[in-house]
């Protein structure tokens, strides 16, 4: 979501300049690409370039296709093939070797449904959203764009086109019900065309129990993620705003009142560090309860093992389903001694587990870095 953020706030400071914008989306990788389906950049006239669709070896000629897009008000799809000798220009000297289908959109600022006024959308709300974007590589004048967002509970859906998509509705339930991104073969007004469905989640929201200054860095380094930031804790002269200027939030409250003042949900990840171990240990007992995938434990084992001990002996057991979602000691085994080290490797485990990862080398992997997306027909 730290993309999408950016792009809003320079579409937002691009609407104040008076200037003219497009959208350039991936939609369609085959092969390897440094960049996946839904990686976006917003062009402005001006030549100011916010997101990235490549590792830098597309964007000097997207911003060419953007500001031609941008002069002809037309949506245009373009095809870069680094598979060979002839895309060195491109994308060779990464080893993409790959083909990259990226969209171009000129943002039409009148148009409430414009695609950035629906990616601005998916930040009003802590919901899973599905994003919905056409485009044909067969014929290159067919109906294509950013045309729904799906975010509401009810699966009420935005639309920008005239498009019926009444067809994509199982397939938009689907994606939101897996979580899961794909393309759609699909038949549109008699067109073969694909459809990229994105499952958008919401950003993670990392609450740090604790306002000394060891958590600075996590607070700073979570913020250039994009996550939400709430930072807790029960001293006054601690839990003081003007210490955490990049935090959402910042709360004085005991540890029985945190669950209260915060919306737990499947995203929301804990860190307990307010070096208070009667109040850290109260505040793990009340999170057992809640879906909160990640609970990290600042301190050493025997701290943890502690911990165990004290809450079975106040009657609270913990099953295993719980107990794999508490780390402790907290972070990644990378040698972290400082603060700022500290935080690097809490904030990498905490990114492994909501992404199903182990958190090892890159070199050991068997298999790609990503997973492609899959194509449903």
């Amino acid at each position: 979501m730290k993309e999408i953020k950016d792009i809003i706030q320079a579409y937002q400071k691009a609407l104040a300049g008076e200037q003219r914008m497009a959208l350039a989306t991936v939609v369609k990788v085959e092969g390897s690409s440094y960049r996946r389906p839904g990686a976006r950049m917003l062009v402005t006239e001006d030549g100011r370039l916010t997101g990235a669709i490549s590792g830098g070896c597309l964007e000097g000629d997207a911003l060419r296709k953007a500001l031609l897009a941008m002069h002809q008000q037309k949506n245009k799809l373009i095809t870069y093939d680094t598979t060979g000798e002839g895309g060195s220009e491109f994308g060779v000297q990464l080893g993409c070797n790959g083909i990259v289908h990226i969209l171009f959109e000129p943002i039409d600022i009148h148009d409430p449904n414009n695609p950035v006024a629906l990616l601005e959308r998916l930040q009003q709300n802590r919901r899973d959203a599905v994003v919905v974007t056409l485009f044909s590589t067969e014929d290159r004048n067919a109906p294509i764009g950013t045309v729904l967002l799906a975010n509401d509970a009810d699966d009420h859906f935005t639309a920008s086109s005239d498009v019926n998509l009444s067809s994509l509705t199982e397939d938009i339930r689907l994606a939101k019900d897996s979580r899961q991104s794909f393309l759609k073969e699909v038949l549109l007004q008699d067109i073969p065309m694909e459809a990229l469905i994105e499952y958008r989640a919401p950003s993670v929201h990392l609450v740090i129990a604790g306002a000394g200054n060891d958590a600075r860095p996590l607070v700073e380094m979570a913020d250039i993620l994009g996550w939400e930031v709430t930072v807790v804790d029960g001293r006054a002269t601690h839990a003081v705003p003007q210490r955490f200027p990049r935090a959402n939030r910042v709360l004085l409250a005991n540890p029985e009142r945190v669950r209260e003042q915060t919306d737990i949900d499947p995203l929301t990840v804990f860190v307990l560090m307010t070096h208070n171990y009667h109040y850290d240990l109260s505040l793990l007992k009340t999170l057992l309860s809640t879906p909160a995938p990640y609970i990290g434990v600042l301190g050493p084992k025997t701290k943890m093992e502690r911990m165990f001990s004290d809450l079975a002996e106040s009657g609270v057991c913990i099953d295993e389903s719980q107990r794999e979602r508490i780390f402790g000691p907290m972070g990644l085994d990378i040698g972290a001694e400082t603060s700022d080290e500290i935080a690097v490797s809490v904030i990498s485990e905490i990114k492994a587990v909501l992404s199903g990862r182990k958190g090892s080398s890159l070199r050991l992997l068997t298999t790609k870095i990503h997973d492609d997306i899959p194509t449903m027909r």
